[in-house]
C-alpha cells in the first residue's frame, strides 16, 4: 500500500496542535512542578467537566478503540462485555472512590500505596501494592504505542526497521517531552481534543458506513450466525455466558485499581466532583457499545479480504479491522483525522500511566526504601526522570518484542491489579482484615493467577472444573476470590492467636 499523504499530512498537523498544548499546559492553573503533589496530581485542582475529559481519556484509550472492534471482528458477541463491565463500574465508583479522595487529601496521599502504608502501619504490604501498579501498568502503556504503530502502519508508512519504527519514536519523544515539562496538566488538557475528535469519528462512522452498506439489517445480516450469540449453557458447562458474566464483573472490579485511574481520581478537586463524574461517565459507555459495533462493520465491509489489506491483517490479526474500515470507506482527509483521534487517544493514557508508576515509585519505593529524607524537589525530579523511564521501557519493548507479548502481559495485568481491592477497597471500610494476612492473600492470587494464565496460553479466560461442571470464567475473579479467603481465613486464625493489631494513621472522620 502507497503512502497515504493526504491522511498523513492531516495526521501530523493535529500531533502538532496537540504537542503545542501539550507543552502550553504546564501554565494552565499554574502551580510549582518541584512539588510532586503539583506534578503528578495538578494540585488536586481539576473541575467536574476537566476530571470528566480526564478520566474518559484515561480510561477509554486508543488501544479500546482499536481492540474491542477487533475481538468483535474476531469473537463476536463476547465483545460486547465491555458495555456492561463500564455500567457496573461506575456505580461501585460512586460509593467507594469519594471515600479514598477524603483520606487521601487529608493526609496528602498521592497513590494508592500511600494509603495502604498509612491504613495498616506495614511498609511491605504497601511495596506490593505499589509494585504490582508498575508492573500492571507499563504493558498498557506498551499497548497504547501498538495502538499508534497501527494508525501510522494503515497509512502506509513503512513499518519495519529502523525507517518503521522512526514515527513511533517520535511520538515517544513529543509524549516524554510534554510529560516531563507540564506533569498531568498536559495529558488534561489534550484529552478535551481527544475525546471530541473521537466522539466526532465515531458519530460518523456509525451513521456512514451503514448507509453506504444498505443499513444495520444487512450489516448483521453479514456476520456469521455463531458470531451474534454467546454460546448457551450445557449440562455440564456454563458455555460463554460464565466468560462474559465473569469478565464484565471482574473488570469493573479492576479498573479503577489501575494507578492512572486512581491519579485521575486524585487530582479531582472535591469528592463531589468524583460523585458527578460517576454520574456523567456512562456517556462513555454508550460510546463503547457503538465502538464494538465497528467489527461488525469491518466483517459487513469485508475488509479482510482486500488484497491491499492482508499483509496488515496477516502482522496485526483484527487489530487492523477498524484501520481498514475507515480506509475502506471513508476519504483520505477523514481517514488523517480519525487516525489522529487513536493516535492522539494513545498519547493522554500513555501520559497519565506513566505519572502513576513515577509516582508510585518514587513515593512508595524511592522515598521508603532508598532515600526517606529526600526533599521535595528530589522527590519531583525522581518522579519525572522516572516516568520517561518507564515510557522509554515501553518503547524498547513495543520495538524489540512481538506486540501479542504486550497483550499477554496486559491481560496479566489486570489478574495483578485486582489482587490490590481487599487492601485499598476493603480498607476504606474496615481494618479488621490483618496486614499480614492481606499480604499472604495478595501473594496467593498473584501466582495463582500467573499459572492460570500460563497454563490457558496467556487467554483471560480459565476453564474451573467443579466436579464433572466446567465455569469458563475471567482468571482475575477467580483469583479475587481465593485472595479474600486467604486473606478472612488468615485473619481470623491470627486474631485467635492473638497477633497484634497494625498501627492505623486514619480516623473515621477522614473517609467523610
Amino acid at each position: 500500500m502507497e503512502v497515504n499523504w493526504i491522511a498523513l499530512v492531516v495526521f501530523v498537523a493535529f500531533f502538532a496542535v496537540i504537542t503545542f498544548l501539550g507543552f502550553a499546559a504546564a501554565h494552565w492553573r499554574r502551580g510549582d512542578l518541584d512539588l510532586l503533589h503539583e506534578w503528578g496530581l495538578a494540585g488536586g485542582r481539576f473541575g467536574t467537566l476537566v476530571t470528566w475529559f480526564l478520566l474518559g481519556g484515561d480510561i477509554y484509550t486508543a488501544y479500546t478503540f482499536i481492540a474491542v472492534p477487533a475481538l468483535s471482528y474476531g469473537s463476536g458477541a463476547l465483545a460486547f462485555f465491555a458495555v456492561p463491565y463500564t455500567i457496573i463500574v461506575y456505580p461501585f465508583v460512586f460509593v467507594v472512590f469519594p471515600r479514598l479522595w477524603s483520606v487521601a487529601r487529608r493526609h496528602g496521599y498521592i497513590t494508592a500505596a500511600d494509603f495502604v502504608r498509612g491504613r495498616y502501619g506495614n511498609k511491605w504490604l504497601a511495596l506490593a501494592v505499589a509494585i504490582t501498579g508498575i508492573l500492571a501498568t507499563m504493558p498498557y502503556i506498551a499497548l497504547q504505542l501498538v495502538g499508534i504503530q497501527v494508525v501510522i502502519a494503515g497509512m502506509g508508512v513503512e513499518s519495519t526497521g529502523l525507517l518503521g519504527d522512526l514515527p513511533l519514536i517520535i511520538a515517544f519523544v513529543i509524549l516524554a517531552a510534554f510529560t516531563y515539562t507540564s506533569g498531568l496538566r498536559a495529558p488534561a488538557a489534550i484529552a478535551i481534543v481527544k475525546d471530541l475528535m473521537i466522539y466526532i469519528t465515531v458519530a460518523a462512522v456509525v451513521i456512514v458506513v451503514p448507509i453506504q452498506l444498505g443499513g444495520y439489517a444487512k450489516i448483521f445480516a453479514a456476520v456469521p450466525a455463531a458470531k451474534l450469540t454467546l454460546t448457551p449453557p450445557g449440562p455440564n458447562t456454563l458455555g460463554s455466558y460464565g466468560a462474559y458474566a465473569t469478565l464484565a464483573l471482574g473488570s469493573a472490579f479492576a479498573l479503577f485499581l489501575y494507578p492512572h485511574s486512581i491519579t485521575g481520581v486524585l487530582s479531582s478537586s472535591s469528592r463531589h466532583v468524583i460523585r458527578r463524574n460517576s454520574a456523567m461517565l456512562p456517556a462513555y459507555s454508550f460510546l463503547l457499545g457503538l465502538i464494538a459495533l465497528l467489527g461488525f462493520m469491518a466483517i459487513a465491509a469485508g475488509v479482510g479480504d482486500l488484497a491491499e489489506f492482508k499483509p496488515y491483517f496477516a502482522q496485526y490479526k483484527a487489530n487492523f479491522a477498524v484501520p481498514a474500515l475507515l480506509l475502506h470507506q471513508f476519504p483520505a482527509w477523514f481517514v488523517g483525522f480519525a487516525f489522529a483521534a487513536i493516535g492522539i487517544g494513545a498519547l493522554v493514557p500513555a501520559a497519565i500511566m506513566s505519572i502513576a508508576a513515577a509516582n508510585l515509585w518514587t513515593r512508595n519505593v524511592y522515598k521508603e526504601f532508598i532515600n526517606p529524607a529526600c526533599s521535595y524537589q528530589r522527590e519531583s525530579q525522581m518522579a519525572k526522570w522516572v516516568s520517561l523511564i518507564v515510557k522509554g521501557g515501553a518503547l524498547v519493548f513495543v520495538i524489540g518484542f512481538s506486540s501479542q507479548y504486550a497483550i499477554y502481559l496486559q491481560l496479566l495485568g489486570g489478574v495483578w491489579i485486582i489482587q490490590t481491592l481487599p487492601a485499598v477497597v476493603l480498607g476504606l471500610y474496615t481494618h479488621w482484615l490483618n496486614q499480614w494476612a492481606l499480604l499472604a492473600g495478595w501473594a496467593v492470587g498473584i501466582v495463582t493467577g500467573t499459572w492460570m494464565a500460563a497454563s490457558v496460553n496467556f487467554a483471560a479466560i480459565f476453564p474451573l472444573q467443579l466436579g464433572g461442571f466446567t465455569a469458563p470464567g475471567y482468571i482475575a475473579l477467580w483469583t479475587l476470590i481465593l485472595n479474600l479467603a486467604v486473606a478472612i481465613v488468615l485473619t481470623a486464625v491470627l486474631n485467635v492467636v492473638g497477633a497484634r493489631p497494625a498501627v492505623d494513621a486514619t480516623s473515621a472522620a477522614d473517609y467523610l
